[in-house]
This record gives C-alpha cells, structure tokens and sequence, in this order.
C-alpha cells in the first residue's frame, strides 16, 4: 500500500453548466494505491475549488468542493475492465474529472438563507416572500378574471 498527496492544476474546466471548476484550478489528491490480486485498488479524496452562480439570487459564489473515489485498475486487459494498468502506471484524469464532475451541485445556493429576486423589483430579497391575499390576482390572469365576472350576473 502507498500513500500520496498530489497537488495539480486542473487540465481542463471540469463542468459546462452552472457550477463548474476553472481550468488551472489546483486540485488537492490524497491517494492511497493498494496491491490485489487482480489489481490496483486507487482510493481518493480530491479537494479543490468551484465557482457557481446562485439559482435563487444569480449571484456567483466559490466553495470547496471535496470528492472521495474508489476504482479498480486491473491487470488484465478484459472487456468487463472499465480502468486498466498499463505499463506499472494508472491513469486517473478521466476518474479525478468524472468524481468532481458528477458531484458538481445541479441547483446551487450562495446560502441556505438566501431569499431569491424580488419578482416585482428585481432586487436581492432581505427575508422570505410574504404571502399573497386572495385579492392580489397575478397579472397574468386579470383578463380570465373579468370573463369570470360577466358570467356572473347580478340577481334581481
């Protein structure tokens, strides 16, 4: 068994959408290689960090982002083999790149309390949108509301 820690600039940006990791970003491996029988068992911690854009207020935000990995590297050549060892050397970039990739957040928040855009202004919300009373009718509906009110003729 071999223990290494391995510090390395991101080849290439990792994730296209809106959270990714910069090209050049360093990335932080603790490696740990294990002999088995039928292989090289590489288990990992990569540590680095993202940047992302806020889906509640569109404010970007970098965070630390951390993957744990685990593949086997086998011996042989087989067909059922996604990761082989070739010439005593394992290649782990498309692995790092797929860990960090996968566990890219989808939705990500600058903060649990962040509080989103103002629909009607615009601006970063300071506390939780108030509820709306029946009377406010979203503008989007008034003309539905008017027909519903001709075809409820007074009673006389």
């Amino acid at each position: 068994m071999r223990e290494l820690t391995l510090t390395i600039p991101a080849p290439e940006q990792y994730g296209t959408a809106i959270a990714v990791v910069a090209e050049g970003s360093p990335l932080t491996v603790e490696l740990r290689l294990e002999g088995l029988q039928e292989g090289i068992l590489a288990t990992a911690e990569v540590h680095t960090e993202a940047t992302a854009s806020c889906v509640r207020c569109l404010d970007s935000f970098t965070f630390e982002h951390r993957v744990d990995f685990q593949e086997l590297f086998a011996y042989s050549g087989d067909e059922h083999d996604s990761y082989t060892v070739d010439h005593d050397a394992l290649e782990l970039e498309s692995v790092i790149r797929d860990a960090v990739v996968l566990e890219l957040p989808f939705q990500p928040t600058c903060s649990p309390q962040c509080f989103g855009l103002d629909p009607v202004t615009g601006e970063k919300r300071d506390a939780p949108a108030s509820e709306a009373s029946a009377d406010d009718i979203d503008p989007r509906w008034q003309e539905l509301a008017k027909l519903l009110e001709d075809k409820n003729p007074e009673s006389s």
